[in-house]
């Protein structure tokens, strides 16, 4: 799958049997801002989230997964499944 070229290097692609979407994350402050686009690179959401775990690190490999959309993200790092979620919880 090609990237469109306005969603940053670094964003990972989740396929979907009913649609499949990139998503990208940076730190801000105590804060997780998590993006995601469609595949044509439409912003679908930009949200603030919190990372249930506090090991979770930023700098090291880690892989978006199943379920991840506009209010709860998961992500693999070092074989844990971190769950981020919005202050809409």
């Amino acid at each position: 799958m090609r990237k469109p070229s306005n969603i940053k290097q670094n964003a990972q692609l989740i396929s979907g049997v009913g649609a499949s979407s990139w998503f990208t994350i940076s730190a801000e402050k105590i804060f997780y801002r998590i993006e995601r686009f469609s595949l044509e690179g439409e912003l679908e959401c930009s949200r603030l989230f919190k990372v249930k775990q506090s090991n979770f690190n930023i700098n090291l490999p880690f892989e978006f997964t199943y379920l991840s959309h506009c209010k709860e993200c998961s992500i693999i790092q070092n074989d844990i499944t971190f769950k981020f979620y919005t202050n809409d919880y």
